[in-house]
């Protein structure tokens, strides 16, 4: 599994050439495991090696397969042709809404869906609207199809430059439900799914770890480069602990006994708070010199930083505390 990762590490614009990426990420999810069925940890591997070569690339990749997973929980793999590409568009905002509706012919969405990332490259997407009753539900659309428009921007990001994510306007686009209303968010997976982008940040943060080690193994490190490396390593540990325990607990279903949500929450907290902190002291670490003058770790930097914005800091910690204080923190 991690042999595809090396090669495409050594594929040119592996990460920033999208159609040699997208094209990488079809093959892996002819083959990649799924989350929940067995063989979590080395799906979480194979996310986190990713991200390790390649943040941008990880971000194509875990969306790719987390619709491909979400098909299957719904029994509807018969949607995906062999050469689609995926997406998974549940972004809300106050500024825009996305209604889905019901005639004699099927469904079809009417409105504007924010943060849908790679819109205008992906062939198929997951995406969730609102139906008349109000309640939300999951459907699957032809981003090719007339009614589908994807906005260029606005994308103003220095970090995953080449990830776009922007409004999509659906005019009277035809829809295909996937699972009933509800389905989506209520499913354990919608938690586990969480928890394979925090595997992203932890590939990611590694990678930018790693330039620690230098200055401290050099012969002329002083106790702060000791010190940095010691934080990072803590951390990093801490993380990566974290994650291979939430595995086995998806897959032996004892997850369902810590509560999906609560579990999810914790582990995306634990490493992104680790992810920053890897950021943080690299920066103090290193200066400015990596910054400016190396385009790969740059660009890592960069990516890392706007990546684990998908955690919403003190709102999400706030919810790992609400659900803490339910359970009379069972820990």
């Amino acid at each position: 599994m991690l042999d595809a990762v090396s090669a495409a590490a050594e594929m040119d614009g592996f990460g920033t050439d999208l159609a040699k990426t997208l094209d990488w990420c079809v093959e892996v999810g002819q083959w990649a495991p799924r989350v929940g069925e067995g063989r979590t940890a080395e799906l979480w591997e194979l996310l986190a090696a990713t991200a390790a070569v390649d943040v941008g690339a990880a971000r194509v990749l875990e969306p790719h397969l987390d619709a491909l997973t979400i098909l299957a929980q719904a029994d509807r793999s018969d949607l995906s042709a062999p050469h689609d590409t995926w997406g998974v568009f549940a972004a809300e905002s106050p500024d825009s809404s996305l209604l889905a509706e019901k005639s004699g012919a099927g469904w079809t969405l009417r409105g504007t869906k924010p943060w849908c990332s790679l819109a205008s490259r992906l062939s198929r997407a997951l995406v969730t609207a609102t139906r008349d009753d109000g309640r939300r539900a999951l459907f699957a659309v032809d981003l090719r199809t007339d009614g589908v428009r994807a906005h260029g921007g606005p994308w103003m990001a220095r970090g995953l430059a080449q990830i776009v994510s922007a409004p999509v306007d659906f005019d009277n686009a035809p829809a295909v439900p996937v699972g009933p209303a509800g389905w989506y968010l209520e499913r354990p997976g919608f938690a586990w799914g969480g928890m394979s982008v925090a595997a992203c940040w932890w590939g990611a943060a590694a990678t930018i770890a790693r330039r620690l080690l230098a200055p401290a193994q050099s012969g002329a490190a002083d106790q702060l480069s000791l010190v940095h490396l010691g934080r990072v390593d803590g951390a990093l540990w801490a993380a990566r602990a974290v994650l291979a325990e939430a595995a086995e607990l998806v897959d032996d279903g004892r997850s369902r006994r810590v509560g999906e949500r609560l579990l999810s929450e914790r582990v995306r907290a634990i490493v992104a708070d680790a992810a920053a902190l890897t950021l943080a002291e690299s920066a103090e670490a290193l200066g400015p010199a990596p910054l400016t003058r190396d385009e790969e770790f740059a660009r890592s930097s960069a990516d890392l930083h706007l990546y684990i914005q998908q955690h919403h800091g003190l709102r999400d910690v706030a919810r790992v505390g609400r659900e803490s204080a339910r359970q009379s923190a069972a820990w």
